[in-house]
């Protein structure tokens, strides 16, 4: 077993203003070819890897309270610094005494740092190498981000990872914008770290570089040289088709250490998060579980099952007889076309839980595997499955794919 204690020896002393906890530790505990299971303890609770992390944008999973999410095995929530320092702010937040003190989520947090967001909604948008400058799109009010600021409001709001300010173009752009948004991206992650003042909130790296080899090796390697206690894979799935991404996500990948987590932001379909397990990623996140829930989408191990269609008016089984979460041990297809066509809230929290249910599932699956020597086997038997193979499916249903993953919930 490997067991990485993050930074206990800073090059510069760090002050806070909350009671010292341990920062956080990473031990592998079992690889099957690329394909890794791990442990990461955090502040705020034990993760155990590959881990799926539910969107919760404001503080909250849409459709979902904390009790629910504590039932069916959630261990992390992904909260957004760009969504709460907009609203309700760090005064707020500040005074409830953190993020996990004001959304009463005692498990462990990670935010993004909003990067994308800015980029994606944010209007008159001013963008160089000391930050970005915009309009909120909550208010119209005028916003900066620096480096900086952003590590400051994650500290205060005391979440147990929290993710570099980063620049993320589509992967479709051209050649010169991504190279420039990897330099100025790597400039933000040296300053991040030497803004890093809270040992037990733990920064992460982001590697740019579309899908050029060359640019994610360098993004890479300058993020390896901060030392950081863990590094991410951000800018996939923003414009491209996924089948081009596997080979840069699998490149990119085999570049980071081996005594680090590894997180693929933003992906995705089930069978994306197969194969990215399979690539040695440990941590995924996505609002597709949720969104597609909404629209009447329900992951299940047949495929993809559209609520309303009309074969399921008096469809008395489960969504999937497979499945023991709480929405398939008590109701029925049919119940939930009506609540669904109803308008009732109820259908969204039932085919919320059920989705997320699945995900967290399908990562205890790969865990299992993993341990036990047949990953491989899983891997394979998933993706022929059909369950493995319906991107379509839930695009058609009204949620957007994972090209806006990491836009909103």
């Amino acid at each position: 077993m490997q067991t990485h204690h993050s930074h206990c020896d800073r090059r510069h002393a760090r002050s806070c203003s909350a009671p010292d906890t341990a920062p956080m530790r990473f031990s592998l505990d079992a690889t099957d070819g690329r394909a890794r299971a791990a442990t990461i303890d955090l502040p705020h609770g034990t993760l155990t890897t590959p881990v799926f992390m539910p969107v919760g944008t404001q503080g909250t999973v849409k459709a979902m309270t904390n009790a629910l999410l504590e039932d069916i095995g959630a261990q992390i929530v992904l909260g957004n610094t760009y969504h709460l320092y907009l609203r309700p702010g760090a005064d707020i937040i500040a005074r409830a005494g953190g993020l996990h003190r004001f959304s009463a989520w005692q498990r462990p947090f990670l935010t993004d740092s909003g990067g994308y967001q800015v980029y994606s909604l944010a209007k008159l948008r001013t963008l160089n190498d000391s930050g970005v400058s915009f309009q909120s799109h909550v208010d119209g009010s005028m916003v900066e981000f620096t480096p900086e600021k952003v590590v400051a409001f994650q500290e205060l709001l005391g979440v147990d990872i929290m993710m570099q300010l980063d620049e993320c173009p589509p992967t479709t752009a051209d050649r010169d914008q991504i190279t420039a948004a990897v330099q100025r991206s790597l400039l933000w992650a040296a300053r991040s770290r030497e803004a890093w003042r809270r040992d037990e909130c733990a920064l992460f790296g982001i590697v740019q570089g579309g899908l050029h080899a060359d640019l994610r090796a360098q993004s890479a390697a300058g993020l390896i040289a901060l030392d950081l206690p863990g590094y991410a894979l951000g800018g996939f799935s923003v414009g491209e088709d996924m089948q081009q991404s596997y080979p840069a996500i699998a490149a990119a990948a085999a570049l980071l250490p081996p005594d680090r987590p590894r997180y693929l932001m933003g992906i995705g379909f089930p069978e994306d998060i197969v194969r990215a397990a399979g690539f040695g990623l440990d941590m995924f996140d996505c609002v597709l579980p949720t969104r597609c829930a909404r629209n009447g989408l329900c992951f299940y191990s047949g495929g993809r099952l559209r609520i309303k269609n009309a074969c399921y008016r008096d469809d008395m089984s489960p969504i999937d007889p497979q499945c023991t979460c709480y929405a398939c041990r008590t109701v029925s297809r049919a119940y939930l076309r009506h609540l669904f066509l109803a308008n009732e809230i109820t259908a969204c929290v039932l085919m919320t839980i059920h989705n997320l249910h699945y995900y967290l599932e399908l990562c205890r699956g790969m865990r299992a595997a993993i341990m036990a020597g047949r990953f491989r086997e899983f891997h394979d038997g998933f993706l022929a499955s059909p369950a493995g193979r319906a991107h379509g499916a839930a695009e058609a249903a009204g949620g957007p794919a994972c090209a806006q993953a990491r836009r909103k919930t």
